[in-house]
């Protein structure tokens, strides 16, 4: 008989226990959790919701696709940042708007930093910005909800730059009313989402259940969300406490894009803090700028420009939060 050979002894690199989630795996899991809320949407504002969600992915697929890297249309990062885009949308604007938004937040927000994993602000939140800058009246200009499903709530087809007609019937969000003219909205309504408003804010209760999914399966930090909404409590009561024309705390909650941000943007594992300690930093300052701006600021709503305040501040954030090393003292000696 032969002598056993042994066993070559093969020497790679870390790491040597692998995840079996991939990026792609969750990214796709997290553009999942997004279909219900398409859903609801779709429920209250009828085909107009699919049709600018739809138009706002295309943008920001076909620029993924023209200057991006590879198969990386593979991984979802596009679709989610395209459906995501979409949901801070009002449901009539024109979908050449909504695909210049998906292109932009794409191009400017992901490919000119290297792609995945390199930019500094949220690419959903950064298209959103542009068509605020660009397009400020179609962007705030917010149709009711219901109606019948297949009447469009805006001039959609609307030849790019040209001026789109005003035939449908809008009003303003909670926000809105509540800051530019003193009036309340049921907390009813809040909750199941039956105002007028971006797409995202008509599904507050599928949105939560969507992190709530996320978090289990370990796709998203829970401390982000946890701080900026326990922010948002703390702060809104005791603001209303001083001042009872203030809103309150669920009021703050349930109106406007708190809840859309909260779990999908702020929790962008790119372009949000690496330490624990970091991410409540991070959701605590998110949650102060939201309500400073609602209260006090020109606009009555302040999600998009604090997360993005706060993705400028990550580095920092970062290197402040950093633990230090087993054997050194503070200031890194030994």
């Amino acid at each position: 008989m032969s002598a056993a050979v042994a066993p070559a002894l093969v020497v790679t690199a870390s790491p040597h226990v692998r995840s079996q989630d991939s990026t792609p795996r969750i990214m796709w899991n997290v553009a999942a959790t997004l279909v219900p809320i398409i859903v609801a949407a779709t429920w209250f504002f009828g085909v107009s919701s699919l049709l600018v969600i739809a138009a706002a992915t295309a943008g920001a697929l076909a620029t993924e696709r023209a200057f991006g890297r590879g198969g990386t249309l593979a991984d979802g990062s596009a679709a989610i940042t395209g459906m995501l885009l979409g949901l801070t949308l009002p449901a009539g604007l024109s979908l050449w708007m909504a695909a210049l938004g998906g292109a932009f937040g794409i191009g400017f927000g992901k490919v000119v930093w290297g792609g995945l994993g390199q930019n500094v602000f949220n690419p959903a939140l950064l298209g959103r910005a542009f068509l605020q800058a660009a397009f400020p009246v179609a962007i705030t200009t917010w149709p009711t909800v219901g109606g019948r499903f297949w009447t469009l709530k805006g001039d959609l087809f609307a030849l790019p730059f040209t001026h789109p007609l005003p035939d449908a019937i809008t009003s303003a969000t909670p926000l809105g009313l509540l800051k530019f003219e003193g009036k309340g909205t049921a907390i009813e309504q809040l909750i199941l989402g039956n105002t007028s408003g971006s797409l995202g804010e008509t599904a507050a209760l599928v949105i939560l259940a969507g992190g709530i999914y996320l978090a289990w399966r370990g796709y998203l930090n829970w401390r982000i969300p946890a701080a900026v909404l326990l922010t948002v409590i703390v702060f809104s009561a005791i603001v209303h406490a001083v001042d009872a024309h203030r809103p309150d705390p669920l009021f703050m909650l349930f109106s406007g894009g708190l809840m859309l941000g909260t779990v999908y943007m702020a929790t962008d594992p790119v372009t949000s803090p690496v330490t624990n300690r970091g991410r409540w930093v991070f959701g605590a300052g998110v949650g102060v700028l939201v309500v400073v701006i609602r209260i006090w600021g020109g606009l009555p709503e302040g999600v998009m420009y604090a997360i993005l305040f706060m993705n400028a501040l990550v580095p920092f954030i970062n290197r402040a939060t950093q633990p230090r090393l087993f054997g050194t003292r503070l200031g890194g000696a030994t």
